[in-house]
């Protein structure tokens, strides 16, 4: 029997951990963000001084790092140290792609993201149905345009500056995409989130589950 995993990915600001959220809660499994692991990295990276080109001591950092889940409805990843509000800086968002563009470094995270995921999780990132969870019996790839994903992105931060936010998602498109290639894994449906609501998109996705997983039911 496959993992009841379900992989989500998509690029910033497609709408990726509104609806893993929401999903997990729905199926009762843990939400797992694994964007949040590379940024604890690059958080504590800063904090000690190592820079983003010093690939050893960023691996030496990465297996320091303690991950679990906690809490209900749905559990969530926790970083031994982090709080989601400390790996959401500018200073975060312009260094994450650079720490985490090493091979080694993304070998180690992937092994975590799969113990974390063993027992079932709805798993949001760049390549987790590629990669990580690449025989997931659920796939989803979340597809937006700039302007939808610029207005949840300033939504999310607060932010008073769409044209530079609008920039920093172009910037880090370029970053990420020389280390994750941004496409639909194989068998991965597609959801276009630009006409959807929150509500929309999960229904959208609801509908992918069962056609997997009959009994559900979410």
């Amino acid at each position: 029997m496959s993992v009841r995993v379900v992989a989500i990915d998509g690029a910033a600001g497609s709408g990726k951990s509104t609806l893993a959220r929401s999903l997990a809660r729905a199926l009762g499994l843990p939400y797992i963000n694994t964007g949040l692991m590379y940024r604890a990295l690059a958080a504590a990276a800063r904090r000690v001084g190592v820079g983003p080109d010093e690939a050893e001591r960023l691996i030496a950092l990465t297996r320091e790092m303690r991950f679990t889940l906690q809490g209900t409805d749905p559990p969530e990843l926790v970083i031994e140290g982090y709080a989601t509000s400390d790996l959401t800086s500018p200073e975060v968002e312009s260094t994450v792609s650079a720490v985490s563009r090493h091979p080694d470094v993304r070998a180690w995270m992937r092994e975590r993201q799969r113990e974390l995921g063993r027992d079932g999780a709805v798993m949001e990132g760049r390549d987790i149905a590629s990669v990580v969870f690449p025989d997931a019996p659920v796939k989803l790839f979340l597809r937006a345009s700039e302007q939808a994903r610029t207005a949840r992105r300033a939504d999310e931060r607060a932010a008073t500056d769409p044209a530079r936010i609008a920039d920093e998602l172009r910037a880090r498109d370029e970053r990420d995409a020389a280390t994750t290639a941004l496409e639909a894994a194989m068998g991965a449906i597609v959801i276009d989130t630009d006409q959807l609501d929150v509500a929309g998109t999960l229904d959208a996705a609801l509908d992918a589950v069962r056609r997997v997983w009959p009994e559900s039911d979410a």
